[in-house]
């Protein structure tokens, strides 16, 4: 297992749904770490998403679940080896049920860095924001 690990833990209202909706985004469902609480989304080697009933959640904090349909509770930024990489997820998500969140604004501070991003929403609301960025190496 490699040194260090991300493990973001989702709350979600239809398990199944959720696991259904990354699957069609690219991303793998390990199987070891999955029951009817939980499942593990593989989006990279050392990156995984803990998708966990909202009961189940509960139990890692006595602080309430935001509802993260109405409000962001937190946005997900994942580097991207391409733009065109960003708008194969980003479109694979709308495909899956995702919504897409557009702010031109900041589109435009973007290109004047040499970024490129997308905004989608998951079922559940969550905010995830695949980009790719043109630094020196890349």
């Amino acid at each position: 297992m490699p040194s260090k690990m991300i493990f973001i833990n989702l709350p979600v209202a239809d398990l199944g749904r959720s696991k259904n909706f990354y699957e069609a985004i690219g991303w793998k469902v390990n199987q070891d770490f999955t029951d009817e609480n939980a499942a593990c989304i593989v989006i990279d080697d050392n990156i995984c998403a803990m998708l966990l009933t909202r009961d189940f959640f509960t139990t890692f904090s006595k602080r309430p679940i935001a509802d993260t349909v109405t409000t962001v509770g937190g946005a997900f930024a994942l580097s991207l080896a391409s733009a065109r990489e960003v708008d194969i997820l980003t479109e694979a998500a709308l495909a899956a049920g995702a919504t897409e969140e557009l702010n031109e604004d900041r589109r435009a501070e973007e290109a004047q860095v040499g970024m490129f991003g997308r905004t989608f929403i998951d079922p559940d609301g969550h905010q995830w924001e695949p980009f790719w960025m043109d630094y020196p190496g890349n």
